[in-house]
């Protein structure tokens, strides 16, 4: 991840994140809070230029996210969507296929949601689940999944000769902290519903899981399409690595718009407004709080 020059006196946003910013990693010592926030605060201003610099050149993005359940998937999309545009970057994360689905190219509803010029899509989970659960939980076939296997990477070569830029993230995480990541979403009301009942299934075959997910790897982690593993323990590393290598894949030069001067203000010219009580506000329930 070195800098690089798209052209003369322009420099591209695709560089390694500033080494003295965050404190060289040790097992038992927590990335703080204060630095945790303003690395990402700055990651982010660069994905936002990332963004724009999409949108101009006309690029097509995939991201597909992997990895077992709780691994830090969905933190990392979340904080990667936060500042930018959904009608530039959206996440594709599609239920079980219908029954006519079912009876389609495997591939097919995918290829529905892939992105046009000027858009990254992010997928929470992908055409991998017939190398992963479906595999696993007995959802496919020997032959489907044999078929997933011999085709997957001709699909991949294809998209990327498409023009399409493919980037694969495999999130790995320890089975002591997979386990205390389901206890913390059982005993938290708002994440509970994270846990579905597959999600459950998964704690009794971790390593029939384990061994899907090396076969996938053997037939997938191609040089073309290479698959690139987040060490997922540790959340807020994870998500201030996975997307500082993003930002690393992709070059692109800032196109940040000179600062705006707003216009004046249109002045009152004897406009009037409709009486307040014509109006229904949302109840002031919190009037009564302050610092």
């Amino acid at each position: 991840m070195g800098k690089g020059k798209a052209k003369k006196d322009v420099k591209v946003f695709a560089e390694a994140p500033d080494q003295t910013a965050v404190p060289a990693r040790q097992d038992d010592r927590k990335l703080g809070k204060a630095i945790y926030e303003k690395e990402l605060a700055r990651l982010q201003i660069d994905l936002v230029k990332l963004q724009e610099w999409v949108k101009a050149k006309g690029l097509k993005v995939v991201v597909i996210f992997e990895g077992r359940d709780a691994a830090g998937k969905g933190g990392v999309i979340k904080r990667i969507t936060e500042a930018l545009n959904p009608r530039i970057c959206r996440v594709e994360a599609l239920p079980k296929p219908s029954e006519v689905e079912s009876t389609q190219w495997y591939f097919q509803r995918y290829v529905a949601r892939l992105p046009a010029a000027g858009e990254i899509v992010l997928f929470d989970r992908s055409w991998y689940n017939r190398a992963g659960v479906e595999r696993v939980m007995n959802f496919c076939t020997e032959e489907q999944y044999r078929e997933f296997l011999r085709s997957c990477p001709e699909f991949e070569k294809m998209l990327i000769r498409s023009g399409i830029i493919l980037i694969k993230y495999w999130f790995s995480v320890s089975d002591d902290e997979q386990e205390k990541r389901f206890q913390d979403r059982i005993n938290d009301p708002t994440k509970r519903w994270k846990l579905s009942p597959i999600d459950l299934e998964s704690r009794s075959r971790w390593v029939d899981y384990s061994r899907a997910k090396d076969e996938m790897f053997a037939y997938t982690d191609t040089k073309q399409s290479p698959w690139y593993v987040v060490n997922a323990d540790d959340k807020k590393r994870a998500r201030l690595n996975c997307i500082s290598h993003l930002l690393s894949l992709i070059p692109f030069e800032d196109l940040t718009p000179e600062p705006i001067k707003l216009p004046p203000r249109q002045k009152d010219t004897g406009y009037e407004r409709p009486p307040i009580t014509d109006q229904t506000f949302v109840p002031d329930l919190y009037a009564h709080l302050a610092e």
